[in-house]
């Protein structure tokens, strides 16, 4: 591409990120650290979950509390459709483009949203990663941004952040309520805090969602996730198939799925092709599985899975049923938060059959039992679920569960093991 084209559009995309845009902040953990370390910084995350703002978010740490010079900052999204002739060759008449409009002194901070759509952007990163003073922030909606060859390129050079939509206590800080752990003891504190719950569970987490209370967005988040991070990325013919797999799993969320009942529903030749499809809705951060937990890697592949999506409010969108279970959406809604948290996370059949929603494994050891049951009023539902983490915790030699519900909390002590009923809402924002 000519150098003047390119001028341009670094002029206009690093103006668009130095505007005060309403940008929110997001909970990340040592996010500031983050940006001091000279590794790559690479954001993934479905699209629409608030990547460019979060970019925009340290351009501005940068230049207003580091106090970098803006001309040591370059913003540049490679989902603009004048980029269309750009190849892996332009990326160093893109850089030069920048040096020469800006004539950056030290350090310089670039940052490169949705590079994924270029090939070969990996060998051009490292090469400037090795011999530059730059440090790099990229984005990208696909979990293979760092997979395979592209790992192999950036090892040891790169720090993975992946970033969903909001979470319930990104969504309290966002409408302004503020709470302590004293507070929460009074009725009105908690009161308000349920009904945005309630509101949690309606919308979701897509920040655009859930600032305008717009949930008809949703239904376009997911046709531009399907069509240009599945289907146009993997050149897929059939695109009725996998459409009406995403709508099956989407009504579906907490229930088990094989490949050979996926793989009947939507009348595919075979389980192969099933696999495929998981495997690209998984990488669109759209929907996930979770295994069975077992000791033996034949039976965690082959039992079934559970499937949970990214975004309850997504889910409700388009699926098939007009209301999706309570218990299925807080199932949906704590996995989530365990996968925000970093934890891996199975679910557990006891040989009685009794099934644990989320086991967490740390290392080689399950760490944590977590049940979610809306309402757990009726003794006989009561009952089940006490016998089914007491199976667990004496499988796993633990003295400690915790049981999510709608509003009980309490504790209990069966069989020398502690159980903690705790509301949904409230363990979300402990």
């Amino acid at each position: 591409m000519e150098k003047r084209k390119l001028k341009e559009l670094i002029i206009a995309h690093t103006n668009s990120a130095l505007k005060k845009h309403n940008l929110l902040l997001r909970q990340i953990p040592n996010l500031s650290t983050l940006i001091e370390k000279k590794e790559v910084l690479v954001i993934s995350g479905v699209r629409r979950c608030g990547k460019s703002s979060l970019m925009r978010i340290l351009v501005h740490e940068l230049i207003h509390q580091k106090e970098v010079p803006i001309a040591n900052v370059l913003y540049f999204n490679f989902e603009d459709e004048r980029l269309v002739e750009f190849t892996y060759r332009d990326f160093e008449t893109l850089y030069e483009s920048y040096l020469e409009l800006n004539n950056p002194k030290g350090k310089k901070y670039l940052f490169f949203d949705e590079i994924q759509n270029i090939h070969y952007w990996e060998k051009w990163i490292n090469r400037l990663y090795e011999f530059e003073e730059v440090k790099i922030f990229i984005t990208g909606s696909s979990a293979t941004l760092l997979s395979g060859e592209i790992a192999t390129a950036l090892t040891g050079r790169n720090i993975p952040l992946s970033l969903y939509p909001f979470s319930f206590k990104e969504l309290l800080t966002t409408n302004n309520v503020v709470y302590g752990s004293r507070s929460l003891y009074e009725r009105e504190v908690r009161v308000m805090i349920k009904r945005h719950f309630d509101t949690f569970g309606e919308i979701g987490g897509f920040p655009e969602a859930a600032l305008t209370n717009d949930t008809t967005i949703l239904q376009h988040y997911f046709n531009d996730i399907l069509y240009r991070d599945i289907l146009t990325r993997h050149s897929i013919k059939n695109i009725k198939q996998i459409k009406e797999l995403a709508l099956y799993l989407a009504t579906n969320i907490g229930n088990l799925c094989s490949y050979r009942n996926l793989a009947n529903m939507i009348s595919a030749k075979s389980t192969n092709t099933i696999k495929y499809f998981m495997e690209y809705l998984e990488n669109a951060y759209l929907f996930f599985r979770v295994n069975l937990f077992d000791y033996s890697l034949k039976k965690q592949i082959y039992n079934p899975s559970k499937i949970y999506c990214v975004d309850t409010a997504l889910a409700r969108s388009i699926s098939f049923k007009f209301s999706l279970d309570t218990g299925r959406i807080y199932e949906n809604i704590v996995f989530i938060e365990l996968l925000r948290q970093g934890k891996e996370v199975y679910y557990w059949k006891s040989p009685h059959n009794y099934e644990i929603d989320f086991v967490v494994k740390k290392g080689t050891k399950i760490t944590e039992l977590i049940q979610v049951c809306a309402d757990i009023s009726e003794k006989k539902t009561h009952a089940r679920e006490i016998r089914g983490v007491l199976e667990a915790a004496s499988e796993f030699n633990l003295k400690e569960a915790i049981i999510i519900t709608r509003d009980f909390a309490g504790k209990t002590i069966e069989d020398g093991m502690e159980i903690t009923f705790l509301p949904i809402w409230k363990w979300l924002i402990s």
